[in-house]
């Protein structure tokens, strides 16, 4: 007979759905730059700029609603709205929008997590995102509140949410956290969207080094998830 050999452990930093956050965040904004880009090519700055404005509050309203959506329900990344919000309103107005979208809907999913528990996060989000919502509830990021800041200024925060909502964490406590990585992460990747449409040289160089900051951060949390992770 011969003898069999026993499969080699996987290394969990290794492992492809923990690396599934970043590159959907990555994702979201190379198709978002890619799709402002095409848009000012083809109507120019100024016909883009006297479109979205006679559009009102309207334009606003959508791309807050669109953020808000996609945390609350993370089935597609919802970074692409923080480019576009950035291009398409501005900076300012831009950050504005994606930054009440976030508190509001990240505060929403906090709540329906502690109050309905496991089983309704699991309806809505889907079977094939509940395990994250576990794996960071097990983390207890209730304990550090730098750790909670910095999982929620990841790609992950909308699921961070989640599972923090099924700890005993008071709201007391994750609500700094959360409006402190909402000040921190979502800057650098407005300011991109904006720099793109008014051809802000500073505000793109603030963006790309604002992101590269963020991936380094994201990179590292995933490698402490992976030094954490039981055997």
């Amino acid at each position: 007979m011969i003898d069999q050999q026993p499969e080699p452990e996987k290394q969990p930093g290794k492992q492809p759905g923990k690396r599934l956050g970043k590159w959907l965040k990555f994702l979201g904004i190379a198709i978002a730059t890619i799709l402002i880009i095409g848009v000012i090519q083809r109507y120019g700055i100024s016909q883009l700029r006297a479109n979205v404005d006679s559009l009102g509050v309207w334009a606003p309203l959508a791309l807050f609603f669109l953020r808000f959506t996609s945390v609350v329900i993370p089935a597609l990344p919802g970074t692409a709205y923080s480019v576009l919000a950035g291009g398409l309103l501005g900076f300012h107005q831009g950050l504005v929008v994606i930054c009440l979208a976030d508190t509001f809907s990240c505060s929403l999913s906090f709540f329906l997590s502690r109050r309905f528990g496991r089983s309704f996060v699991q309806r809505l989000i889907g079977e094939r995102f509940i395990t994250r919502v576990d794996n960071l509830s097990q983390k207890h990021l209730e304990r550090n509140f730098f750790l909670m800041t910095a999982f929620l200024m990841t790609g992950f925060f909308d699921f961070v949410a989640y599972g923090i909502g099924l700890t005993q964490a008071s709201w007391l406590r994750f609500f700094p956290a959360l409006i402190l990585s909402i000040v921190i992460s979502n800057p650098p990747i407005v300011a991109l969207g904006a720099g793109l449409l008014e051809g802000g040289k500073l505000l793109l160089v603030f963006a790309i080094l604002g992101a590269f900051a963020l991936a380094i951060l994201t990179g590292v949390l995933q490698r402490k998830q992976s030094i954490d992770a039981p055997d």
